[in-house]
């Protein structure tokens, strides 16, 4: 398995404010979903995952934005937000803080657009912050296409 570690930093530039607060409200969201009683965390993903359906008939429509801060497991917030600490703050670093902002959650909003014109009548909630983190890479490798990112290579026998 191999995974990135760390990349060339962007010097100077912005603090990278919302990358790293993004991480922090992540991690907290996360913890406060695997605090739930098995019944009740069905619930909450129901409630705060996009339900393509729901958008579809215009209802439940902040579940758009609340959806990015959800995810399926440790798999699934460790992952996604590695991706955010490697790669998004040299990002913001570049482009400034609500410039920033701005373009991720315009990111998690496309990738949640796209689910729901893929199968407008799906009930099955979207969660994750996946989408939004895949606009960051993108622009990433936009902006630092001759970047050095390190990696580590994991062997499992």
């Amino acid at each position: 398995m191999i995974f990135p570690i760390g990349d060339n930093q962007v010097q100077g530039g912005y603090k990278p404010i919302f990358s790293y607060l993004l991480i922090a409200a992540n991690i907290l969201i996360f913890f406060l979903q695997v605090s739930l009683p098995e019944g009740q965390l069905a619930g909450f993903v129901n409630e705060y995952g996009s339900i393509p359906r729901e958008i579809s008939q215009g209802v439940d429509l902040y579940t758009l934005l609340t959806c990015m801060f959800l995810h399926g497991g440790w798999g699934h917030l460790l992952s996604n937000m590695m991706f955010l600490w490697i790669f998004a703050d040299n990002v913001e670093s570049t482009i400034g803080n609500i410039p920033f902002l701005i373009f991720y959650i315009l990111g998690g909003l496309a990738a949640s657009f796209a689910h729901i014109f893929i199968d407008p009548m799906s009930a099955i909630p979207t969660i994750g912050a996946s989408g939004a983190i895949s606009a960051c890479l993108g622009a990433y490798v936009v902006m630092y296409p001759r970047s050095q990112i390190q990696m580590a290579v994991l062997v499992f026998p």
